[in-house]
């Protein structure tokens, strides 16, 4: 069995559009690829013209699955239609969140998907030069990448004069050397021009300026694998999938304390319970649900009772939460909410690039208070400090990685207080003495 195969395991509530040559033999083969509909829609893009393919993205109600969910269609539009620069294609499979692993077997299933997807991008924006930009641990992802490009080429659909259309778009890929801040767009297109992985400072914004100071639209994996299919199937197809203003499916990665942890493809909007219970198979061994995290550890936390919400971008944002990159990792009863904290916060501090004062000291801080508390040696004062440092980090910093770290901590130290009380009154953690106890 494959690698991607253990990751997609399946469910009879799966609404299958991006997985739907998952599983097929040799489904990486471009001759493959051409038996089930593929490079149809960049034919199709070819015959409707630019301007009618991104109305169309528009319409579709695609959102960016990267985590910021913004209009991809709309983001397409940024892009200035005349230039003096040349204009670029991003692909960002720096896939970095915890919690998050849709891309890497995405690509491992079905590279074409993806590469179909970037062209028709480029063709859009006019845009003759596109990158795949991977994480460093992703480089065995190259191989098969490179593989999909020469065939591609091979058979006509990269290259000059792209199907007799008059349309050139070159494609190639590139690796980086492993930086959760590389998944930010900014500090990527650095990576890219063989810079340090620092974000920059927004605006001007990349589709007016990024890569070589070229105009330049940036999606992640599954939001371009997506690109196909609306344009094969309409952007009222697509659309329907989902809900109003957030079309389509999402690829949920399931982990945690769940009984069928893997990969589903689920309607936009499917309920967050019957996703843990129906597809997932609910916690294991009897235990309770505690809380969820909705979309990979940069996202507030969500409690057992809140739980009731439909998984898409606006109805998880008015509950204060966000979809995020679709990771949802679930948590039973035994889970201590200080440890999981501090192990949060450890991952960020690491992943720190160290250029902004607020992200770079306060995860620092509390990676060591929130240690130090969850080991027993807490102080009276440290849950409102540690709330204090993390509501200064919030949106003071230049990307997104000093409110990553923030906001999961703000919800824990909220919702989950009283444990930070327990962990005090004791002197130690009592879900480890527990443990203890058990063995």
């Amino acid at each position: 069995m494959s690698d991607y195969q253990n990751y997609f395991k399946g469910s009879p509530l799966e609404v299958k559009v991006l997985t739907r040559r998952v599983g097929l033999p040799n489904s990486t083969s471009i001759d493959v690829y051409l038996e089930h509909d593929g490079y149809k829609a960049l034919k199709k893009a070819f015959e409707m013209g630019p301007d009618a393919v991104i109305n169309e993205m528009k319409n579709s109600g695609l959102r960016g699955r990267g985590g910021a969910g913004f209009n991809t269609g709309m983001k397409w539009s940024f892009v200035p239609k005349q230039s003096a620069r040349p204009k670029y294609v991003v692909c960002n499979a720096d896939e970095s969140e915890p919690g998050t692993c849709k891309d890497r077997p995405l690509i491992e299933a079905d590279p074409h998907q993806l590469l179909e997807g970037t062209i028709i991008a480029g063709f859009a924006i006019g845009s003759h030069q596109g990158f795949i930009y991977t994480r460093g641990e992703y480089r065995y992802l190259i191989n098969i990448l490179d593989r999909a490009l020469e065939e591609a080429y091979a058979r006509g659909f990269l290259g000059k004069n792209i199907l007799g259309s008059g349309f050139d778009f070159e494609l190639s890929t590139h690796t980086g050397a492993g930086a959760y801040e590389c998944g930010e767009e900014t500090a990527l297109l650095n990576s890219l021009e063989g810079l340090r992985g620092y974000p920059r400072i927004k605006p001007p914004f990349p589709a007016i300026v990024g890569l070589y100071e070229g105009p330049t639209i940036i999606n992640n994996v599954e939001t371009l694998a997506n690109v196909s299919h609306i344009i094969l199937n309409g952007a009222e197809w697509y659309a329907k999938l989902g809900t109003p203003k957030n079309g389509g499916t999402r690829l949920f990665c399931l982990s945690g304390h769940i009984s069928r942890p893997g990969v589903y493809e689920l309607p936009m909007g499917f309920n967050l319970r019957r996703m843990i219970e129906e597809v997932g198979g609910g916690v294991p061994g009897g235990k309770n649900l505690k809380a969820v995290i909705p979309g990979g550890s940069s996202c507030p936390v969500l409690k057992a009772d809140e739980i009731d919400v439909a998984m898409d971008f606006d109805s998880v944002a008015k509950i204060g939460s966000m979809l995020g990159s679709g990771g949802v990792v679930v948590l039973d009863e035994d889970t201590c909410m200080v440890k999981l904290a501090h192990r949060i916060m450890k991952f960020y501090a690491h992943e720190s690039c160290g250029w902004c004062i607020p992200c770079r000291e306060g995860t620092a801080w509390l990676k060591s208070l929130l240690g130090r508390f969850h080991s027993g040696a807490g102080l009276k004062d440290d849950v409102d400090t540690a709330l204090d440092v993390s509501l200064n980090m919030l949106g003071k910093t230049l990307c997104p990685l000093g409110d990553a770290a923030a906001m999961p901590t703000i919800s824990i130290l909220k919702k989950f207080r009283s444990e930070f009380e327990e962990h005090l009154k004791l002197g130690h953690c009592p879900y480890e003495k527990k443990a203890v106890a058990v063995a």
